[in-house]
């Protein structure tokens, strides 16, 4: 059953999210419930990606802040410049979308932190909510809906 599954893998990960110590922990709930959602076959295939597109966008948005600043013009050209990245990579838009995510939140919050520590929270956050997606969704695998004719 999907709730329940749903629920387990977003404890899981705010779990292991409170165990490392993390600053903000609700992200690594959201990436687990955004992996469970679906198949594990398809969860892997993507996740890769999703994690690829966190680290681009979290570290391309420290980099953005520190050596640039917090301005609307930085934050425009960083979106652009994730999404060039990811379409000459061919990472796919799950990986565009994460890069997005991710420097939004790199570089639109202002926190006393250094935007490295910043970034490294943010990848670590959402990599454990993708790892314990990935493992309810392989521990606990969806059950096919039986297709009405």
């Amino acid at each position: 059953m999907y709730p329940a599954r749903t629920t387990l893998a977003a404890m899981l990960a705010l779990c292991a999210a409170r165990l490392l110590a993390l600053p903000e922990v609700y992200w690594a709930s959201i990436s687990a419930v955004v992996v469970v959602q679906s198949d594990f076959g398809s969860s892997l295939a993507i996740s890769w990606h999703r994690l690829v597109g966190t680290a681009l966008g979290a570290f391309t948005g420290a980099f953005l802040a520190v050596q640039f600043g917090r301005s609307a013009l930085v934050f425009g050209l960083g979106i652009l410049g994730v999404g060039l990245v990811s379409v000459a990579l061919r990472l796919g838009r799950p990986a565009n979308r994460f890069a997005a995510i991710a420097l939004c939140i790199v570089l639109l919050v202002a926190r006393p932190q250094s935007a490295w520590v910043i970034a490294l929270h943010r990848f670590l956050e959402v990599s454990v909510g993708i790892v314990a997606g990935l493992l309810l969704t392989a521990l606990w695998p969806e059950k096919e809906a039986k297709r009405v004719n």
